[in-house]
């Protein structure tokens, strides 16, 4: 391993039962990271996973809010909120991590979303952009500098990680082909222009 993997940090971000094929917010061909994860997960001393967990009836669900569907948007006290199928409910089988992900180096899982009333997309900070996970905070104490981004979706929670990320003052690297998107009207296009135009590095998992 380099100096640079030494200092550096692999972020696994919510490869959970949901997003998975057969999930209640399956991303397309989201089980394909699994493989490339692990192959990965050797390579680093410091390995975080994140995992989205939300209580029932969540603000974020389509179900909280009566006459919305599934990809309607509200106004919430942070600002619009795109509304979810019900997902990722704490306790459940949906929530649970990917038993095929072979990280036994992990020594910490960020849960997020389980403030009822705020959604979380980024590893970093709630939607509110007020709220951190305290991600940053055990970064820094272990002087990891350089974050690698793998999981799901790309174009939603793992862009906002990039972005805080970056705001957060890592060098951040998003690892394309360990990443899969959801894709919503040209959502997964405008994500890596918007990680890119922040700097954050687009690679692949042969380049680690």
């Amino acid at each position: 391993m380099s100096e640079t993997e030494r200092g550096a940090a692999l972020i696994i971000v919510d490869v959970q039962y949901d997003f998975l094929p057969g999930g209640a917010l399956a991303v397309p061909s989201g089980a394909e990271v699994v493989p490339v994860i692990n192959r990965l997960a050797h390579k680093f001393d410091h390995i975080i996973m994140t995992q989205d967990w939300h209580p029932p009836g969540h603000a974020s669900f389509a179900s909280s809010h009566p006459g919305k569907a599934p990809y309607d948007t509200v106004e919430l006290t942070y600002g619009r909120q795109i509304l979810w199928p019900d997902h990722c409910v704490q306790q459940t089988r949906g929530a649970m991590i990917c038993e095929g992900l072979d990280v036994p180096g992990c020594r910490m899982v960020i849960r997020k979303g389980h403030h009822k009333g705020i959604d979380s997309y980024s590893t970093f900070m709630e939607n509110d952009h007020k709220t951190p996970t305290g991600l940053a905070g055990y970064l820094g104490e272990l002087g990891v500098g350089v974050i690698f981004l793998t999981g799901l979706a790309t174009d939603f929670c793992v862009q906002y990680s990039a972005l805080d990320g970056v705001a957060a003052g890592f060098e951040v690297h998003v690892v394309e082909d360990a990443c899969r998107g959801i894709d919503i009207e040209g959502s997964l296009a405008a994500a890596w222009n918007n990680m890119e135009s922040v700097g954050a590095k687009r690679i692949r998992s042969q380049d680690i």
